[in-house]
């Protein structure tokens, strides 16, 4: 009689997989994908980087570091008006900015505390101006900047991009101002504060990082547009950067030095304005997302 002993299973338990804990595979497959993803962003920054310091005749080629030059940059400065398009487009984008912010804190702070009559309406025109494309746009803005005489003026860039940037801006603020506690206004008025001394001096410092996404918006919006600028401004003198990007492309070719070394120069007041605000973007974003 053959007797069956049952051999214990040596074999140890497999550890349960804990929550958000990736599998090696799976770990492996996003990194890739991010490095992969990294070089896609960063390839075009590097190559315009690269191109605006080869001489002319490399400018098309993959030689990045034969005959390295800053000639493409002294040339821009001296031979073109890059400066004064550079000093326009500041002037520009830093009253863009300035106004941006106040009417859009102040629009926002007032539809988010107050009932007034048109207050719907008002919401819904700020909502609407969004929907349209910049093609449908800009002859009637064009006609109305004609009538007003402020065509090849820099109140009349000014102003459109306001209409631009505002809506959105506004909108964003008025979801930003509603997470405040409306007991920080009640307690200005027992101070003895207006209401806009409340908003002044208790509500506005308390919404710096929706400021701050209000600020670079309305920066970056007047900083890189190009369809209005290019309609609107005529003549070397008035140009911003914009405009001026053009004259180095035309029918029979571009000039690839000029217009990299401009690009490159173009990006440093906006990567120091995203430096300057980053660290309230993610908040001001997500808290001005939170009601609406």
């Amino acid at each position: 009689m053959t007797t069956l002993t049952h051999t214990p299973d040596r074999r140890a338990p497999r550890r349960p997989r804990l929550r958000g804990q990736r599998s090696p595979l799976a770990s492996v497959a996003l990194h890739t994908t991010l490095i992969v993803a990294s070089v896609i962003a960063v390839f075009p920054v590097l190559w315009v980087l690269l191109t605006s310091l080869k001489p002319a005749k490399y400018a098309t080629t993959t030689d990045f570091f034969r005959e390295t030059t800053f000639v493409n940059y002294t040339n821009l400065i001296q031979d073109t008006e890059f400066v004064t398009w550079f000093g326009n487009s500041v002037v520009i984008a830093a009253l863009s900015t300035v106004i941006g912010v106040f009417v859009s804190a102040t629009t926002g702070y007032a539809v988010s505390r107050f009932r007034f009559p048109g207050k719907r309406g008002l919401m819904w025109t700020l909502l609407i101006t969004q929907m349209f494309p910049v093609a449908v746009l800009i002859v009637p803005i064009y006609n109305i900047m004609s009538a007003m005489g402020l065509l090849n003026q820099p109140a009349g860039l000014v102003i459109t991009y306001l209409t631009i940037s505002v809506p959105f801006c506004a909108w964003m603020m008025k979801g930003f101002f509603d997470t405040i506690p409306r007991e920080i206004d009640e307690s200005g008025q027992v101070d003895g504060l207006t209401p806009f001394g409340t908003f002044w001096r208790l509500v506005l410092p308390l919404a710096k990082p929706g400021l701050a996404v209000t600020a670079f918006y309305s920066f970056i919006t007047a900083w890189g547009e190009v369809a209005y600028a290019s309609a609107f401004m005529v003549g070397d003198e008035n140009l911003t950067l914009a405009g001026g990007l053009q004259k180095f492309v035309n029918q029979y070719g571009a000039q690839w030095g000029p217009m990299t070394a401009a690009s490159v120069l173009i990006a440093i007041p906006a990567a120091l304005v995203f430096l300057f605000a980053q660290k309230h973007l993610v908040t001001g974003m997500s808290a001005g997302a939170v009601k609406g």
